[in-house]
């Protein structure tokens, strides 16, 4: 074979894919694999879209965007903080797309990203692709916080970023005020981006503080948004970046050579997302939430408190199993899936999704319950 790319060498496959797969041939199993909500995208927007198609909506977008919705999305994210004009948006395809052009736009060879771990392991790959070095920071001795003493360690003269996604994934955590006054204290000044991942944050189970609308840190931050998760819309592959006027200058012709714009008609449906209330769905994960954690306390499992998103990450390290063959079992024994641990940088647990269908969340977590006591 024609040699590739070398950087392409050390990627790994999805592991949330490879454990879904893997419950695909097992006849009836319960998926709590995949982060994709069970609601449809809500009729609005999808109606919204049908009428831009009737209008014949099908040709190039700008690169940067539609106008109307980067206005939309500029006054939404004013109105939350975070002070930005339509010039500092950039639609991408989802978050996703938003993160490859932010982290491969700012890294050169070498450079290194510090990844806050347990991590959704999409940041390494970027990274790696990238040419960057992922550092990893982990978080499980300190309750899955950011400490002044931790971020010391690995933050050194070639840190170019570092990445904060809270509430997090797999977790379901939160940084609190403490660990982002952390991270202030260690970047500010530096030449140090802030990439938030802020995709969950529509998902949070109560007010949550966010490094992206601090003012100190406006020329350092990166916010990397998606229409994916609180509006049910995973398909749609609408995202957007927003960050310094001058940087995103230079990130647009970096994003224009990747997929030069985003479907017209698509991102005309997303304006009347900008005004669509996700609230309801996001009251049915808080439900969920409180009824697996009460679940999985009574099955005797440890977990760090997830305060949004739609995970949970209990530790099952006293059952003597790694956790990807504690996780296979499962799949071929219980007949329910989960995502090891280790995929995520953090072994000895397991990430459980619970935006599934109540019914079905129900009868994974007895199948769970049955599981364990058989070990």
């Amino acid at each position: 074979m024609i040699p590739l790319n070398s950087r392409l060498s050390g990627l790994r496959r999805s592991g949330i894919r490879q454990y879904t797969n893997l419950a695909k041939t097992v006849p009836d199993c319960v998926m709590l694999t995949l982060g994709e909500p069970d609601f449809d995208t809500p009729e609005p927007i999808s109606l919204a879209a049908m009428a831009s198609l009737g209008e014949h909506r099908t040709h190039y977008a700008p690169n940067q965007g539609v106008e109307a919705l980067r206005a939309g999305i500029a006054d939404a994210e004013t109105r939350r903080g975070l002070v930005c004009s339509p010039e500092q948006v950039l639609i991408t395809a989802g978050a996703t797309g938003a993160l490859f052009t932010a982290l491969l736009g700012i890294l050169n060879p070498g450079e290194e990203v510090v990844i806050p771990t347990p991590a959704f392991s999409l940041y390494e790959t970027i990274v790696t692709v990238a040419g960057g070095v992922p550092v990893p920071l982990h978080m499980e001795n300190d309750g899955f916080q950011l400490t002044p003493e931790a971020l010391s360690g690995v933050i050194s003269e070639k840190t170019k970023a570092i990445v904060l996604n809270s509430p997090n994934n797999p977790t379901g955590t939160v940084l609190n005020a403490a660990s982002l006054a952390a991270v202030k204290a260690a970047v500010l000044g530096k030449p140090i981006f802030v990439i938030c991942d802020n995709v969950y944050q529509g998902l949070c189970a109560k007010p949550c503080p966010d490094l992206s609308v601090d003012g100190d840190l406006r020329e350092q931050i990166l916010l990397c948004q998606s229409f994916s998760k609180p509006y049910a819309m995973t398909g749609w592959r609408i995202g957007y970046l927003v960050g310094p006027a001058d940087v995103m200058a230079r990130l647009l012709l970096l994003h224009a050579a990747e997929v030069a714009a985003l479907p017209t008609f698509l991102q005309d449906a997303c304006v009347t997302a900008l005004r669509t209330d996700p609230a309801p769905m996001a009251r049915v994960y808080a439900r969920r939430r409180e009824f697996v954690c009460r679940r999985l306390r009574e099955m005797g499992l440890s977990f760090p408190e997830p305060e949004g998103a739609f995970y949970v990450f209990p530790d099952i390290s006293r059952f003597g199993l790694p956790d990807g063959e504690f996780c296979t079992r499962l799949i071929r024994e219980g007949g329910v899936a989960a995502v090891p641990g280790s995929c995520f940088g953090s072994d000895g647990h397991i990430r459980l999704s619970y935006c599934c269908a109540d019914a079905a969340l129900e009868t994974g977590l007895n199948r769970l319950e049955d599981f364990l006591a058989r070990l």
